[in-house]
C-alpha cells in the first residue's frame, strides 16, 4: 500500500483500513480465546527486513506518542460514550460490503449471506448502521474478513513480516490485501465526494475510540516492554495466524516457524 494519507482519498475507505491507520492495528491484543493447536499458530518468524522494520517501528511509536494517543484521549474525553458507540456501529456497517465481496471470493457463501443480511437489517431498521437491530434479533457478528484472508484461502503464502509506516504490523501477503481492500468495497464506486468522506471520518473516529479504550495495554506494549518491536510482531503474527487457521485455505505448509504463543488474543482494532 502506498503512503498516501487515507483522508485524502476521494472514495470511502473501508473502516477496517482506517482503524489500522489510527490504531496501529495488530500491535496489541487483549482477551484470551481458546488455545490454538501448533499447526495454527506455532510457526517461525520470517523477518528478513528486521533492520528496516525496526526503523519504521520507531517512526510509528513516535507518531503514536506525538499525535494518535493524545488525539484519542481528547476525542474520548469530549465525546459521550453513547455517541462513540453509535459512530463505531456506523463504521462497522460501512465495512460490510467489502466483507461480502471477500466472502464471495473465498467461496464462503454462508458468510456472504450472513453479512448481507446484517447489512440490510442494520441499514434499513438501524438507520444506516447507527443502531444494531441485527444483534438484537440474535444475528451473530459479521465475519470481519479481508483480502489478505482471501489470498490465504487461495493458497498465497504469508511471506515476510513487515511493519508499514502508520499502518503498523503486517506481512507481505496482508500488505497486498490492504491495498486491494481499498477497492473491494462497492461503496467506493457508489458514493461520491463529499458524501464519501463521512465514512472515512466515521472510521477515523472509531479508531480513536478504540485507541483510547485499550490505551493502558497498548502503552504497556509500545512504551514499557523491553523490546516493543519483537513484542508487537509476536502478538500480531500469533493472532493473525490463529484467525486464518480457521479458513478453508489453512492446510498449506507455511515454513515460517515456531512462536511459542499463549492463548491467542483478541485484536482490539478488529471490527
Amino acid at each position: 500500500m502506498t503512503d498516501t494519507p487515507l483522508l485524502t482519498l476521494s472514495f470511502p475507505v473501508p473502516a477496517r483500513a482506517v482503524l489500522r491507520l489510527i490504531g496501529l492495528s495488530g500491535v496489541v491484543a487483549l482477551s484470551a480465546c481458546a488455545k490454538p493447536s501448533p499447526s495454527e499458530a506455532t510457526r517461525d518468524v520470517f523477518d528478513p527486513y528486521e533492520s528496516q522494520n525496526r526503523e519504521v517501528h520507531d517512526f510509528n511509536r513516535g507518531f503514536d506518542r506525538a499525535l494518535v494517543r493524545p488525539v484519542a484521549k481528547g476525542y474520548s474525553a469530549a465525546i459521550p460514550d453513547d455517541i462513540e458507540t453509535v459512530i463505531g456501529r456506523f463504521a462497522t456497517n460501512l465495512s460490510l460490503p467489502s466483507d461480502i465481496v471477500n466472502n464471495v471470493l473465498q467461496l464462503n457463501m454462508r458468510g456472504a449471506i450472513h453479512d448481507t443480511a446484517r447489512l440490510v437489517v442494520n441499514t434499513t431498521f438501524g438507520l444506516g448502521g447507527l443502531f444494531d437491530p441485527a444483534s438484537e434479533m440474535g444475528m451473530p457478528a459479521g465475519t470481519n474478513t479481508d483480502f489478505g484472508e482471501t489470498l490465504h484461502v487461495w493458497g498465497a503464502r504469508e511471506g515476510a513480516y513487515v511493519e508499514l509506516p502508520v499502518l503498523g504490523p503486517s506481512t507481505e501477503r496482508d500488505t497486498w490485501g490492504i491495498a486491494v481492500d481499498l477497492f473491494t468495497n462497492p461503496l467506493s464506486y457508489l458514493v461520491e465526494s463529499p458524501e464519501s468522506l463521512i465514512g472515512t471520518g466515521a472510521g477515523v473516529a472509531a479508531g480513536l475510540s478504540k485507541r483510547d479504550k485499550f490505551s493502558e495495554t497498548i502503552d504497556a506494549i509500545l512504551y514499557e516492554s523491553a523490546d516493543s518491536y519483537a513484542q508487537s510482531r509476536s502478538i500480531f503474527l500469533q493472532n493473525r495466524r490463529f484467525k486464518l487457521g480457521g479458513t478453508a485455505g489453512s492446510v498449506y505448509d507455511d515454513p515460517y516457524g515456531t512462536l511459542e504463543p499463549s492463548a491467542p488474543l483478541e485484536d482490539p482494532y478488529a471490527e
